[in-house]
């Protein structure tokens, strides 16, 4: 049996649109088994999720492109047994990178990790199982980041990768490969309240008496760390924490954001929406 579709779509709103898709599904043999919408009013654009199978044998989605350029959509049709390819990066830490790779492996994220690249050479991971995992070591300096970055940029290529997830790489991507990379590139970072930066941001939270840490996952763009969020948490601290539970509790949280960031997108389920995100649950 012809595995299930997901049919993601944006447009701007007007009447008609759900009629149109569902009448569309209908002729050419399919059953919707799932839908979601959003119709947002300040950017006046429509969002839609559906899931649909064959109701008749050897059905075929044809000429939806008829309907999309009716309606001026943004569209996206992927069928279920259409693994995503996905390309982390990673720099010392490696908790991320690890939960990914076992929540692949026990199928809970429908993926396939086409390559590793990481700034640091492959004993810095010496107790992480790649497997058969490609591990490409692209170091960065100051002189040669531009030459790594092409480097990175020719991996995404050959690798397909349909998503690139920055699974705690401490590099700032230029823009020019941030804009090779538009919806197709996840960042995890840890975001507190009140906002620490740059050096042992644990450690500056302690010495405030924090009483929530939290971590946010969204897409890359050229605003540093202000690209639309995808899926955020946070953690309550006591007076008890010292800055390694902290840091402890702060793992924690970027691995389950990040993964649950990943699972959106390649499941279908978050689209971009001006600044910020629609994200069907």
């Amino acid at each position: 049996m012809t595995p299930p579709y997901t049919l993601t779509l944006s447009c701007p709103d007007r009447p008609g649109i759900v009629a149109a898709v569902a009448s569309h599904l209908s002729e050419n043999g399919f059953n919707i088994v799932d839908a979601q919408q959003f119709d947002d009013p300040e950017t006046k654009r429509f969002f839609m999720r559906v899931v649909f199978g064959p109701f008749e044998d050897g059905a075929v989605l044809a000429d939806f492109d008829r309907v999309a350029e009716r309606f001026g959509m943004e569209w996206r049709l992927r069928s279920a047994d259409d693994r995503p390819r996905v390309l982390i990066l990673v720099s010392k830490f490696d908790h991320c990178l690890v939960d990914l790779i076992y929540r692949t492996r026990i199928g809970e994220l429908d993926m396939n990790i086409v390559g590793i690249v990481a700034n640091h050479p492959r004993e810095t991971y010496a107790l992480v199982d790649l497997g058969t995992i490609a591990f490409h070591h692209l170091p960065v300096r100051k002189e040669t980041k531009l030459e790594q970055e092409t480097q990175l940029a020719e991996l995404v290529n050959e690798t397909r990768a349909d998503l690139v997830v920055l699974a705690r790489y401490m590099q700032v991507l230029s823009d020019g490969l941030v804009a090779k990379l538009p919806g197709k590139c996840i960042n995890i970072h840890h975001s507190f309240l009140p906002g620490f930066k740059g050096a042992k941001p644990y450690h500056q939270a302690h010495a405030r008496g924090v009483k929530l840490i939290g971590a946010t996952a969204h897409f890359v763009t050229s605003d540093l760390d202000e690209g639309p969020i995808i899926e955020q948490d946070v953690e309550r601290i006591t007076h008890r924490d010292t800055p390694e539970d902290l840091v402890r509790k702060g793992r924690d949280i970027e691995r389950r954001v990040l993964a649950a960031a990943v699972r959106a997108f390649i499941e279908n389920r978050v689209l971009l929406n001006a600044h910020k995100t629609v994200l069907f649950r």
